[in-house]
């Protein structure tokens, strides 16, 4: 009954909260303040690690609220921030009085500031832009200082929409080179006619962004200004307004048309997080998790940047109806810009789903199964689809077409299911403690397989890499405590070790007469390993270290905002798995064949690359130096280019029932197609197969005890 608790969490603390909050009142007729009331009252309530609200806690939130509003430092004059500045140690007694001024002060002026600014770049675009100058604009504004009076903020959005003018004003010079080579007797527009067209381009994108923002109601500022407030508690504690609750809802809703990509905010970038496995995004491979999104154009129609917009605002541009065509140019991480078309479609989530297939090497047959996420029926967890009963399916099939060792695939697998891990678990140990929780209010609890049954015990690899988090970090966190599969892959994994759920703040309220009050996703739980240690910014380490292009950028939990901090607690009573003989042997093979691989040094050049790019702040405004350096870039970038045309000779095929399905279902085939040819791509999956390889020799002493069993 406790285990259910902890699966059941979701489901009942809207009950429990608002039985536990009968002896408070919350009778404020303002919404805002009452919002403000509300929310300190739940985080200090429920939040698993509460904050003291202090002089630095209010430091923090004012300084994070300011640059949310002003990321790029072009609206708020040095006047504003001394006259904001008396609130930075204050808004902690704002909160606990449930005062808003300094929540008015700045939304007023804000409004005041960008009405300013459209005065402002209409002026920097009438006049050309001087190509031709040796100057250069450095990104990095949280280094700059804000304009001093209207003439500096003049120079700073003139160097901003230069910035944003010359990509065009390459892209048309290219455009107008490749028609004068394909005909000679082609007539070249003058560089003056095509530095006006995109100077035109730079002002019709401009308006639209600020026509799109006239759409933010100041409800959606405040809302903003609460999440500066609730995400200094930690990064995955987050406020939704009630509209921003049924988008978030959405996301699990089945199918959706758009090109199959999730997005997030971060400072004024747009960037790509996740590429749902099936979606167009997936399909074409134009985009990967990484990229930040600058513009965005309906089919033919001029580019909008989103640079700033509120992501719902860009969402809003990019998703579309089934068949229509998207153009986004987005800036890669090794820096590198580029204008993609996607033409979205219905994203369906079945590719989300578990998927296997085999491989032959040497006379032995190879299992793979990739899981994007564990997934579960919430509305029927008892008889519903979950991500353990199809692993375990996957693994009987496999089985009987001869498998003598498993690669489970959960590189970029995000979560999910706890209640999935405890089960997939079980599937490769006779029983024993999977996971440790910490719940708010509560001592530690071991969550424990206790069906002696293994579903696979042969040779086990685990592929991780930097995206792999939460529910994926707990598996591969007990299998290697176990000693019972090796894993491979990233450094370290995401190292997200907290658990959230989502409380509906309307019925913490009785009486509201406020309308809906939207919900709070809020830091509850939090995971540690049967070795005692916590999951949390540390991740999971594997056994073999491979590098990848994410190797060395800012793209773990470590890397956030407020992350909880890493701790350990007593460890689980569990005994180590005795079916290998030379386990650690094989892992120093790994290594060895690893260290003199060409394909993983060339991967680690890339990575390393791709991080001196990241830190590189400056760009040349300068024309010919702005050319120069792009191709600069291509240059090297082609020499990265080899890295997908490696192959490892192996050839993977699908299982026969699937097979069975081909035959009726192109679009099944198509996928698997594909999916087949990146495995065979894959140095990774490759190098699991080979420790595959060494393991089934070294599990000579599980199949003895077998046999004598037998």
């Amino acid at each position: 009954m406790k285990r259910n608790f902890v699966y059941l969490l979701v489901v009942i603390m809207v009950s429990v909260a608002s039985c536990s909050f009968t002896n408070k009142s919350f009778n404020n007729p303002d919404k805002d303040k009452l919002l403000v009331e509300l929310i300190s009252y739940v985080l200090d309530k429920w939040h698993f690690n509460s904050k003291d609200l202090d002089d630095e806690f209010s430091k923090n939130v004012y300084e994070d609220y300011i640059e949310v509003l002003d990321p790029l430092k072009r609206y708020f004059h040095k006047s504003d921030i001394k006259e904001f500045e008396k609130y930075r140690y204050a808004i902690d007694d704002q909160i606990k009085t449930s005062e808003v001024t300094f929540f008015n002060l700045t939304y007023e002026r804000l409004m005041k500031r960008m009405e300013e600014a459209q005065d402002i770049y209409k002026e920097v675009l009438k006049t050309p832009f001087n190509y031709s100058v040796n100057e250069s604009i450095n990104t990095d504004y949280e280094k700059q200082p804000y304009a001093s009076n209207r003439k500096e903020l003049l120079e700073r959005w003139r160097k901003q929409l230069k910035f944003s003018t010359i990509s065009r004003f390459m892209e048309a010079n290219e455009e107008e080179d490749e028609k004068l080579a394909e005909d000679s007797s082609y007539i070249r527009k003058p560089m003056d006619s095509i530095e006006l067209k995109t100077r035109e381009a730079t002002l019709k994108a401009i308006e639209e962004y600020f026509n799109a923002t006239k759409d933010i109601e100041r409800k959606d500022w405040f809302s903003f200004y609460l999440n500066s407030i609730v995400e200094e508690f930690d990064p995955h504690t987050y406020y939704f307004a009630p509209e921003d609750k049924e988008r978030f809802d959405m996301r699990f809703s089945g199918k959706f048309e758009g090109i199959g990509a999730r997005l997030q905010k971060r400072n004024d970038n747009i960037k790509i997080v996740e590429i749902i496995s099936g979606g167009p995004a997936w399909r074409g491979k134009k985009v990967e998790v990484g990229d930040e999104i600058l513009k965005v154009a309906q089919g033919d129609d001029i580019a909008v940047d989103v640079v700033g917009m509120k992501l719902d605002d860009a969402v809003k541009l990019i998703k579309g109806p089934k068949g229509t065509e998207v153009r986004l140019t987005v800036k890669r991480v090794d820096g590198t810009i580029e204008e993609v078309s996607i033409v979205r479609d219905v994203v369906e989530l079945e590719e989300s789903y578990a998927k296997s297939s085999f491989v032959e090497k040497n006379g032995k047959k190879f299992g793979v199964i990739n899981l994007p996420q564990f997934y579960m029926d919430f509305n029927d967890y008892k008889n519903g689809r979950n991500a353990s009963d199809d692993v375990a399916k996957e693994i009987e099939r496999l089985k009987e077409v001869g498998m003598e060792g498993l690669v489970l695939d959960l590189r970029d697998n995000g979560g999910g299911s706890l209640k999935t891990v405890v089960d997939m678990a079980g599937l490769f140990i006779e029983k024993g403690p999977v996971v440790q929780v910490k719940t708010t209010g509560n001592g530690r609890e071991v969550l424990e397989d206790e069906d002696e049954r293994i579903q696979w015990d042969g040779p086990l690899v685990i592929l991780v890499n930097e995206l792999s988090a939460s529910a994926s970090e707990i598996l591969a966190a007990a299998m290697q405590d176990y000693k019972r599969a090796i894993v491979l892959g990233s450094k370290q994994t995401y190292g997200k070790g907290t658990v959230q759920n989502i409380l509906d703040l309307n019925n913490v309220v009785r009486n509201n007469e406020h309308g809906d009050l939207g919900s709070i996703k809020i830091t509850t739980q939090k995971f540690y390993r049967i070795d005692g240690g916590s999951t949390q910014l540390e991740g999971v380490k594997s056994d073999v270290i491979v590098p990848d292009r994410y190797s060395f950028i800012n793209i773990g939990e470590k890397d956030q905002e407020n992350p909880l901090p890493w701790d350990k607690i007593s460890p689980a009573e569990y005994k180590t798995w005795d079916g290998y003989i030379d386990y650690d042997e094989t892992i120093q093979k790994s290594k060895d064949r690893m260290a003199s691989s060409d394909q993983l040094k060339l991967i680690e050049q890339n990575a390393l690359w791709i991080k001196e790019q990241q830190e590189d702040d400056e760009y040349p405004l300068n024309y010919q130096a702005f050319i120069k350096e792009q191709e600069m870039d291509e240059e090297i970038s082609k020499k990265f280019k080899a890295i997908t045309d490696y192959h490892n000779n192996l050839s993977f095929e699908s299982l026969p029932y699937e097979l069975k399905l081909m035959g009726k279902d192109s679009v099944l085939k198509e996928k698997r197609e594909r999916w087949h040819e990146e495995l065979s791509k894959d140095v990774y999956v490759e190098e699991a197969i080979n420790v595959l390889e060494d393991l089934q020799l070294s599990n000579i002493k599980r199949q003895k005890l077998a046999s004598i069993k037998g």
